[in-house]
């Protein structure tokens, strides 16, 4: 289902976890609206309407596949990022760009098999809560009919201590004396001794669910796949075999079953787990992730870039131009043999990253720029932007390192000059080196806090508070050493 978010609240969502880059928010914003407004469109126009595949042209480290994973987490659309670098012209070794479509497709099932296993997760409880019990209270068997057997006063005294030696027996784990007991000669139901094991299991329900059996063991069945370990290599065409080697096999080979001793906990869990998978319809399961794949999938090609033939080399860039012509069918939608069907990629939304250093997005062929209508180019970061990023985004570096002291009972204080003086330094770096944008906070905040980890595990209950004194003392010296800065940062 596409999302129902408009552009401008597609944005705000965005701006929680990315810093700037508001031609490029704007774009994937009305590509994902107008997925929502095609869904609304007479069928007879719908499956006209192609979507506008967006390319980002930028340096590394400032935001471009954060967009596209973001997007995809708010359309909750299946979403697989690939390096196009990957991929080779048939022909020459290396993955099949159908392989994508593939990935894309196991990944859909695996997000609705999810959903779907979370929809019966309640009822798959029930059910493996009756089947605990069972295995800690076997139904009972009515005894069979003695000869002249002596009669023995029935009293609420002796059923009450029946029901208590049995709750004693399961509480101290002596399930053996317990089944032995139960094992008897069936003749007919008794429906005295019926009561009386209804009576005794609603007990143990109730001291299961107040934890007090968890830590007991009982012995649990658990299915495994005989089945053998097989890695196939071979070149790319491969994938376009119809043949699942791994359900092939799990076909042939029978299933073994083994008992096992676990905990009461641990055994529910697996009983849940158990359940929820039976009751899941895959049927249903493959058609809606092939919906989604067709209707709503997103791929990230990174590094679109580094398939473009270079002008000017001397030696031939073999395949690169093959890479583009066999991702063109594929972006301009055609239709891909997988092991649950056929998927068309008429609908997918393809969004194009690369850096283009030493090339530009012209130089890709004609038929792939054609595919790719919208362009967008994504800004270098400078200071200001730095500042924004370490203060602003939900996921800010600096409140990951305050939460991840904090587990070490270390109150970690970043002040805002110290902020400012770590933007300004990761400002510099990048100009004297290579420029990777915001990934350079990460190596600058390991430096500046590299002391700190290390002994955090000693430190309990200490507040360590920075400031720009202390960046400085801790990284003007690598910064000025530039031999050394190369190495570090």
């Amino acid at each position: 289902m596409a999302s129902t978010l408009t552009p401008k609240e597609i944005v705000v969502q965005l701006d929680k976890f990315i810093v700037g880059q508001d031609d490029a928010k704007r774009a994937v914003a009305i590509a994902l609206r107008n997925r929502w407004r095609r869904q609304q469109v007479d069928p007879v126009l719908r499956d006209e309407i192609a979507p506008k595949n967006i390319i980002m042209i930028g340096p590394t480290g400032v935001g471009k596949t954060e967009i596209a994973r973001r997007l995809a987490k708010l359309a909750k659309a299946p979403f697989i990022k690939l390096e196009a670098s990957k991929f080779t012209e048939v022909g020459y070794v290396g993955r099949d760009v159908e392989s994508m479509i593939r990935d894309l497709t196991e990944l859909a099932i695996t997000m609705v098999k999810q959903e779907e296993t979370e929809n019966v997760r309640a009822k798959a409880k029930d059910i493996a809560e009756e089947c605990l019990l069972d295995l800690l209270l076997p139904p009972v068997k009515a005894p069979a009919p003695q000869p002249e057997p002596e009669p023995e006063p029935e009293s609420d005294a002796e059923e009450g201590d029946g029901i208590s030696n049995v709750i004693e027996m399961v509480t101290e784990g002596n399930f053996e004396g317990l089944i032995e007991m139960q094992q008897v000669d069936v003749v007919e139901p008794d429906p005295e001794i019926e009561a009386r094991q209804q009576k005794t299991r609603e007990k143990l329900r109730q001291l299961f669910r107040q934890g007090k059996l968890d830590d007991r063991s009982v012995d649990l069945e658990i299915t495994q796949q005989a089945s053998p370990v097989v890695e196939i290599f071979s070149a790319g065409g491969f994938e376009e075999m119809d043949i699942n080697i791994k359900d092939m096999f799990e076909n042939l080979m029978p299933k073994q079953g083994k008992k096992k001793k676990v905990k009461v906990s641990e055994a529910y869990d697996i009983l849940v787990e158990r359940e929820a998978q039976r009751m899941v319809d895959m049927d249903k399961v493959v058609k809606e992730a092939k919906s989604r794949v067709e209707q709503n999938g997103i791929i990230f090609l990174d590094e679109i870039d580094k398939v473009v033939a270079r002008e000017g080399t001397s030696t031939p860039d073999i395949s690169r131009e093959g890479v583009q012509r066999d991702l063109l069918p594929i972006v301009e939608g055609s239709s891909v043999n997988t092991k649950y069907g056929i998927v068309k990629t008429d609908h997918i939304l393809f969004i194009a990253a690369g850096a283009f250093h030493g090339t530009k997005p012209s130089d890709l062929i004609p038929e792939m720029q054609g595919r790719f209508p919208i362009r967008v180019e994504l800004d270098s970061l400078g200071k200001e932007d730095f500042i924004r990023i370490l203060t602003e985004p939900e996921n800010a570096l600096t409140r990951q390192y305050v939460e991840l002291m904090k587990t070490e009972g270390v109150t970690l204080k970043i002040g805002d000059d110290a902020i400012e003086q770590l933007a300004e330094i990761a400002c510099v770096v990048n100009d004297k080196h290579e420029n990777i944008g915001a990934r350079r906070l990460h190596t600058v905040l390991e430096c500046l806090l590299d002391e700190v980890s290390f002994n955090a595990s000693e430190m309990d209950g200490v507040t360590v508070n920075i400031d720009a004194d202390e960046v400085r003392r801790k990284l003007d010296d690598i910064v000025e050493d530039e031999d050394l800065g190369r190495y570090i940062l």
